[in-house]
């Protein structure tokens, strides 16, 4: 009886590339949160391919997906951030113009 017999992926091959799912997780969350931009659902859609890329071998084409996951998380939240410190900004100056207008 003969098994068809292929080696082992190398030890720890999936592993040696982080995939940024935490910070695509929150990412989606606070975009979606604050204001409602698909930044997130990117950062998440290229941290969910990294884990795959690395199974198969491509290495640098899951370190591409993890650096670009990483840098639309950041965009993500820097921008729903930003979108929310603005509305505090407006709500306030509206408020302040309501009132000094009386």
């Amino acid at each position: 009886m003969s098994q068809n017999w292929s080696a082992p992926p190398p030890a720890g091959a999936a592993g040696n590339v982080p995939n940024n799912m935490v910070i695509a997780i929150i990412a989606t969350v606070v975009s979606f949160i604050f204001c409602c931009l698909p930044h997130g659902l990117i950062s998440l859609i290229y941290a969910l391919q990294v884990n795959k890329k690395a199974a198969a071998g491509d290495m640098a084409g899951a370190a591409a997906s993890a650096g670009s996951a990483k840098t639309w998380g950041m965009i993500s939240i820097v921008v729903a951030v930003i979108w929310f410190i603005l509305a505090i900004i407006l709500q306030f100056a509206g408020i302040l113009t309501m009132n000094l207008g009386r």
